[in-house]
């Protein structure tokens, strides 16, 4: 647990950090302020990825709660990896509209698939 932490607290020292070097390039003129919203919202993105490839590997007791993790982790991954791209990759408009459907697609089937097995469980 305590490396979790660790690894959890490591990813948000490492956006501050990015976003700190980020407004300072652009202070010296290096970059341009889309530059650093992209990067910051980029690497947002990768963590979002990250945190959702990372769940179903957590110890889980019960089957359904497994199931639960595996489609989370995947939607959550997959919606984290399309925002990051959005943000590196797509007009600024888009990707503000775009990545922010994406983390809310991954949210729905989440919230969705547990539903289904919300009423799956009942039935039985």
């Amino acid at each position: 647990m305590k490396k979790e932490v660790i690894a959890d607290l490591a990813w948000g020292v490492g956006i501050v950090v990015l976003a700190l070097a980020a407004s300072l390039a652009r202070k010296l003129g290096y970059i341009d302020t889309d530059t650093v919203n992209r990067l910051v919202m980029g690497a947002i993105g990768l963590m979002v990825a990250w945190f959702g490839n990372r769940m179903p590997k957590r110890f889980v007791p019960s089957a359904w709660a497994r199931r639960v993790h595996r489609v989370g982790g995947w939607s959550m991954a997959l919606s984290g990896l399309v925002y990051a791209g959005l943000w590196a990759f797509a007009p600024f408009e888009v990707a503000v509209v775009g990545g922010c459907g994406a983390i809310l697609a991954g949210l729905v089937v989440t919230i969705g698939y547990c539903l289904s097995l919300r009423a799956k469980s009942k039935a039985v």
